[in-house]
């Protein structure tokens, strides 16, 4: 896996619109959470052919999201890959009066939102398969609130703390867990 808290910050339109592909973003996010994986097993979690896989871990590393784990190959037929951070972060803010930036983070966001939507109908199928007491303190809400800048500022790092804390101490598999998600977004709406 990626080093703990490594994270790689974008920039540049190249990477944003690399991510912009849903295929490249879930073969991204399956490296990040499950750990290194052969073409072969991501072929496999993806249902996407090979050549395919390969060119998208292709262009994965050429900007850098990827490298390759070649301390994993049992032969030289098999190429294995892994997530070379943890996470990926944007300042969308760096990019308002550069329209070419601008709509690269746009064409990644709302790829990476589109990708959000399909987890949580995954999870909302996948009840039924669940234990009661997994699906009793699962949670989707929402809310909002009138908010000072400074006040929104708060609830951003008291949520980015939490995430934080729970992160560390869920990286690695232990025994009576499973793996959990969670998404979170703060915004300011366009209307009061």
């Amino acid at each position: 896996m990626a080093e703990h808290g490594s994270s790689i910050d974008l920039h540049e339109a190249g990477p944003m619109r690399a991510l912009a592909h849903p295929l490249r973003l879930r073969i991204l996010g399956l490296l990040r959470v499950e750990g290194p994986k052969s073409v072969g097993m991501l072929v496999e979690s993806t249902g996407a052919a090979s050549g395919s896989v390969s060119y998208h871990l292709a262009t994965l590393a050429k900007h850098g999201f990827v490298v390759p784990a070649p301390e994993l190959e049992r032969d030289g037929r098999e190429r294995w890959w892994r997530a070379a951070h943890e996470m990926t972060s944007t300042r969308s803010e760096e990019f308002l009066d550069d329209p070419e930036r601008r709509e690269a983070s746009d064409a990644m966001r709302r790829t990476v939102l589109d990708s959000y939507h399909r987890e949580l109908l995954e999870a909302l199928d996948a009840e039924m398969t669940l234990e009661p007491e997994w699906v009793a303190v699962s949670d989707s809400s929402d809310g909002a609130a009138q908010l000072t800048l400074e006040e929104f500022r708060e609830l951003s790092a008291e949520l980015a703390a939490v995430r934080e804390k729970w992160w560390a101490k869920g990286r690695e598999p232990r025994p009576g867990t499973r793996s959990v998600r969670w998404m979170t977004h703060t915004f300011p709406r366009t209307t009061r």
